[in-house]
């Protein structure tokens, strides 16, 4: 089982999106996301990127991040567990969204598909 917000989880989630999405589609897409979680033995930062319909990624801050979203810890539990949505989180007020919003707006198909590529993922919490 890896460790939720390890480096390995990273990795598998990179793999994850690129398996459950279809390349074809996302071809032309270039989008840059990075998420903070706060209180997660300190701050921990990861992102994902989409470019030439593949996706990858890692832990750490990410140069040019065309939206960053910041939540708590418990929230990033609760959305990698599928109990909460994005939509519903931010709605909440448990999401705090930065950056290009109308990335974000186009970019809400690939936002999606990071709820079931992380629930793919058996993490210890």
């Amino acid at each position: 089982m890896l460790k939720f917000l390890s480096p390995e989880w990273a990795e598998a989630l990179v793999a994850s999106l690129n398996d459950s999405t279809d390349g074809a589609t996302l071809q032309g897409v270039s989008f840059k996301l990075q998420q903070v979680v706060k209180g997660a033995d300190g701050d921990v930062t990861y992102w994902i990127a989409l470019d030439g319909g593949s996706f990858t990624g890692g832990i750490g801050p990410l140069d040019g991040a065309d939206v960053t979203i910041t939540q708590d810890y418990a929230t990033a539990v609760e959305l990698a567990r599928g109990e909460l949505n994005a939509q519903a989180a931010f709605m909440q007020g448990k999401l705090k969204v930065t950056g290009n919003m109308g990335m974000l707006l186009q970019n809400q198909d690939t936002i999606a598909a990071l709820g079931p590529a992380m629930g793919a993922i058996e993490a210890d919490y």
